[in-house]
């Protein structure tokens, strides 16, 4: 029997706040809409940021607002050596390949590319410069060599093969499915959006301090996990494009997404660990009770 499988994967590197809250409550809501099962998922893969009272904390303050899941949670952490052999895979059919230069020596690069250029190097939706090294077109044994010199190299996705990699498979575009709207999860509500997976670059899929990137676990975890609904924030809309080229790659399934509007503070910023909002924690503390949350996200259990 068919059930809809949702989940919630916030990152243990801080508190959970009042974007979280709505995060966590909106996919609670379209999941319980549909008698569906909700996961939790903590996406742990930067070692060096997250912590084990973060973790603890993100427990407790989601059964404070009242988010229920089923199951054992799955902390990214624990499955490093799965990840590892996919970026090996990977990288023998030749879409991964190690990459060698430092934050320094790619911005001055980039640099020297955009002065020869006499215009602005390409950028991914996130602000970041496309990698400008060309290491995918070393030998093994070159590879090998610079392997055994640079131990702290980057494994990075050759978006341009990959990109071609689906043309030769698949026919038609590459698209994702996107529910225009959160109280009706249906095929009616369902629209294909076209994907620009190059707009990219030669993205990061992991690294000696980062074993796994956000966008290889969570497409990964998602796949084990028969996640059919992926309900988050508009912020990652533009990374949907690459996640749909990785589940093609990996023979992984497609789910339906709904990105959600963010919450802003007074300033129109989203809401961020980095900015230092006010944590659910904080608000508990100042005698706010689960009800005051949802009224301030506006979703009603």
């Amino acid at each position: 029997m068919y059930q809809s499988v949702f989940r919630f994967a916030p990152s243990p590197n801080g508190y959970l706040h009042l974007g979280h809250a709505f995060s966590a409550l909106i996919n609670q809501k379209i999941c319980k809409s549909v008698k569906g099962k909700m996961l939790l998922r903590l996406e742990n893969t930067d070692i060096s940021r997250c912590r084990n009272h973060f973790e603890e904390a993100i427990v407790e303050d989601l059964g404070w607002i009242g988010f229920e899941w089923q199951g054992e949670i799955r902390r990214q952490s624990d499955h490093f050596d799965h990840y590892a052999g996919i970026l090996e895979d990977l990288e023998c059919e030749g879409l991964a390949y190690p990459s060698f230069l430092s934050r320094r020596q790619i911005n001055f690069l980039v640099a020297e590319k955009e002065k020869t250029l006499g215009k602005s190097w390409p950028r991914d939706p996130d602000g970041a410069v496309h990698y400008p090294g060309d290491e995918y077109n070393l030998t093994s044994e070159i590879r090998q060599q610079m392997r055994d010199e640079h131990p702290n190299y980057a494994m990075r996705l050759n978006i341009k093969d990959a990109q071609n990699w689906f043309a030769r498979q698949m026919p038609g575009a590459l698209t994702w499915r996107e529910m225009d709207c959160e109280s009706k999860v249906s095929e009616a509500s369902i629209k294909l959006v076209n994907c620009h997976p190059l707009q990219w670059g030669d993205l990061v899929l992991g690294r000696q301090d980062i074993p796994a990137s956000y966008h290889l676990a969570c497409v990964v975890d998602d796949g084990i996990q028969g996640v059919t609904h992926v309900v988050r924030g508009k912020d990652i809309y533009p990374a949907t494009a690459l996640h749909r080229l990785l589940q093609e790659i990996l023979g992984l399934p497609d789910p339906i997404y709904f990105h959600h509007d963010l919450i802003v503070d007074e300033e129109g910023n989203k809401f961020s660990k980095r900015h230092g909002q006010t944590s659910l924690r904080e608000l508990r503390e100042a005698g706010l009770q689960p009800n005051d949350i949802h009224r301030m996200v506006g979703i009603e259990l």
